[in-house]
């Protein structure tokens, strides 16, 4: 996305379109894009302009259907607009058509993503994670490209020989700085496997909070362990796993990780990339699946933080913790909802006080004797 102009300090003129696509199955499409919007500030994009569409069916040349279309071209030039961020993601051959028929660069929902990872990192693991996530997706736009990149080019004295095509060289490219990247993540990675080697063999339990982006996690375990994690009211504050011991009512109970937030359709490559990290879940002993109780897409949420454990092949011992109690002031209503979820607490991470179901709970949960068994 383009970036803030250092001579004139003004950012590009952006449209942002939410779509309401036949494949989403979301309670609350307001809610969605606000979660749309919210993705936008995070990635420092100011003063947007917005359109909310809906789709019946999605164009396979443009996602966009005609009509819809239309309008669109004609806000863009109503508005002088420089670039347009859309809510979906979008193929190769769509974010291209889509770029020049309403003549400005067009972003879709996995290039913000990754750019906030981008911004996000902070360890060196952590940015090697982002970064080959970034190429992968790089090398699947490649790889979807058309008919100026098959050109024959000569390459005599070159080992890939003489008639490779330029995207057949563009993507060898893209493999050799992934293979480099991965490389150094895994030196990187061996450290976290000898300190998890570490506590499987001492038998220390392991305790991870999981749940999707800006639900709470990092608060929560700041409170517990009387940390500073960063924990910002944005999506994605944390990338890099926190690991911290636990104590309560001065027994320690084991050890506590922060991990990075979900979020529907996040990208594939980027589930990809953190699979090392998120690793850590697959031998946890106890799961505090947090959630945003306020959000009024929070079942749907809870689906979309199933389906990656799922994805991930994670099945560990799970308690829900239903977090911004505060924010409800009916919570007595929904009730009857939050009871499908077992077992559950439910607190305000504003205090201390607001823990103290999970506190209490923690202080009478033993590990399990017996772990389902993990492979790396």
């Amino acid at each position: 996305m383009a970036r803030q102009t250092q001579e004139t300090n003004l950012y590009p003129k952006t449209l942002l379109i939410g779509v309401d696509a036949p494949y989403n199955e979301t309670n609350d499409i307001n809610s969605y894009f606000e979660e749309f919007k919210n993705l936008a500030k995070t990635n420092n994009i100011e003063n947007p302009e917005f359109v909310s569409i809906k789709i019946r069916e999605i164009d396979p040349s443009t996602f966009i259907t005609k009509g819809k279309l239309e309008q669109i071209l004609e806000f863009c030039k109503k508005e002088n607009i420089e670039q347009v961020v859309i809510s979906e993601p979008l193929t190769s051959r769509q974010k291209r058509n889509l770029t020049d028929l309403l003549n400005c660069p067009v972003f879709d929902r996995t290039e913000l993503i990754l750019e906030i990872f981008e911004k996000a990192a902070i360890t060196s693991e952590g940015k090697l994670q982002v970064e080959i996530a970034m190429l992968k997706h790089k090398k699947s736009r490649v790889a979807g490209r058309g008919i100026h990149l098959e050109q024959q080019r000569s390459t005599r004295g070159v080992i890939s020989g003489a008639g490779e095509t330029a995207k057949e060289l563009a993507l060898r490219h893209l493999e050799d700085q992934i293979l480099k990247l991965n490389k150094k993540l895994e030196k990187l990675q061996q450290t976290r496997d000898t300190q998890r080697k570490k506590r499987l063999s001492q038998n220390i339990p392991q305790i991870c909070i999981i749940g999707y982006t800006n639900a709470g996690k990092s608060t929560i375990l700041n409170i517990l362990t009387k940390s500073t994690v960063l924990a910002e009211d944005k999506l994605f504050a944390t990338l890099d796993t926190t690991t911290r011991e636990i104590y309560i009512n001065n027994k320690k109970k084991g050890v506590i990780s922060d991990t990075v937030g979900f979020i529907q359709q996040l990208p594939t490559n980027l589930i990809e990339a953190f699979k090392s990290t998120l690793f850590e879940l697959k031998n946890a002993d106890l799961l505090l699946h947090v959630v945003d109780i306020s959000d009024k897409n929070w079942e749907s949420q809870i689906k979309v933080v199933h389906e990656i454990l799922e994805d991930l092949d994670v099945h560990s011992q799970m308690l829900y913790v239903f977090n911004k109690a505060d924010k409800i002031p009916d919570l007595e209503n929904i009730q009857y909802l939050i009871d499908k979820y077992n077992p559950h607490v439910i607190i305000s991470a504003l205090s201390k006080s607001g823990i103290e179901p999970l506190v209490e709970y923690l202080s009478t949960w033993d590990m399990p004797t017996t772990k389902p068994p993990t492979s790396a």
